[in-house]
């Protein structure tokens, strides 16, 4: 339990908190624009710019590693778009072809930074599967505000995300400039993908935006209330990866935050109130039991 009293746990809880509360959020949006294997593709786009960042900088600088990381999945983005739009290849098979590309070429880059001696002994390693413990109080105060400037920009345009992802005709129609909100659109993923590479991992940050959203939609047809769900799924999940990691030395925080998220996945998965598995079975007993004959009848 001492642990839990420690300042720089509590700080980084808050943080992971927060990131997962963010990923669930924005994680809603990418569910219903059917775009979740973007998350994953600009997931691990994100790992060749901060092995980069770090070759130029020979320190593992935070600020600056995110901005690397933002920039390779941006770069990413527009890859993906390009091959879309300029050839005959579907958009998830250039998803796929750019995830494979840019993580490859992480590794490699990753792979030459540890060799040089820098790259092991700043734990750079560690933006694979992701590790909070190594985040310094200066890392978990950017984490936070990032984290919370997605929850800003989610809630304060709500009803804007509503048009965007349901109706853009009409929200052509009114005028909404779905160009600049496709842009937005794309840079919050971004954001809400770099700020949790360091505590989930390039490979697993995907996880964490795919989820907590699926997990919520087994329980409301409503949108409004799936984003409060999926927010809370996220939330937990961070929180509790985070506390299990903690529990012993140099254990990952992302896949424990993952396996936290699938653990209420399968629960929502089984007794959800909308097309939970018990729920169905239920329903179908008492269909099959309605339509038995009566006894008696002819």
């Amino acid at each position: 339990m001492a642990i839990l009293l420690s300042s720089n746990f509590q700080w980084v809880l808050l943080s992971t908190t927060l990131l997962g509360i963010a990923a669930g959020m924005f994680g809603t949006l990418a569910y219903w624009r059917k775009q979740s294997l973007m998350s994953d593709a600009l997931s691990h786009a994100a790992l060749p710019g901060v092995v980069i960042a770090f070759l130029i900088m020979n320190e593992k600088n935070l600020p600056f590693l995110i901005l690397g990381a933002g920039i390779s999945a941006l770069l990413g983005a527009l890859f993906i778009q390009t091959i879309k739009n300029s050839t005959r290849i579907k958009e998830d098979t250039a998803m796929g072809m750019i995830l494979s590309v840019f993580f490859g070429g992480g590794i490699m880059l990753l792979t030459i930074a540890n060799r040089s001696g820098g790259g092991n002994q700043s734990g750079l390693d560690s933006f694979i599967f992701g590790q909070a413990a190594t985040m310094v109080q200066s890392d978990v105060y950017m984490m936070a505000g990032l984290a919370g400037l997605v929850i800003f920009i989610i809630i304060i345009a709500f009803k804007e995300w509503k048009l965007f992802l349901f109706d853009p005709s009409f929200a052509q129609g009114i005028g909404y400039p779905l160009k600049g909100m496709n842009v937005i659109y794309l840079l919050v993923l971004v954001i809400t993908i770099v700020i949790g590479i360091q505590a989930v991992g390039v490979i697993l940050m995907a996880a964490l935006l795919i989820i907590p959203a699926v997990s919520a939609r087994y329980w409301t047809h409503s949108f409004r209330t799936m984003m409060g769900l999926s927010a809370a799924f996220g939330g937990v999940s961070g929180a509790l990866g985070t506390f299990i990691s903690a529990q012993g030395a140099g254990w990952p925080t992302g896949p424990f935050i993952v396996l936290s998220a699938s653990c209420l996945f399968l629960v929502s998965l089984v007794i959800g109130k909308e097309k939970g598995l018990l729920i169905e079975w239920l329903e179908y007993r008492a269909v099959r039991r309605d339509n038995q004959p009566k006894g008696g009848q002819a």
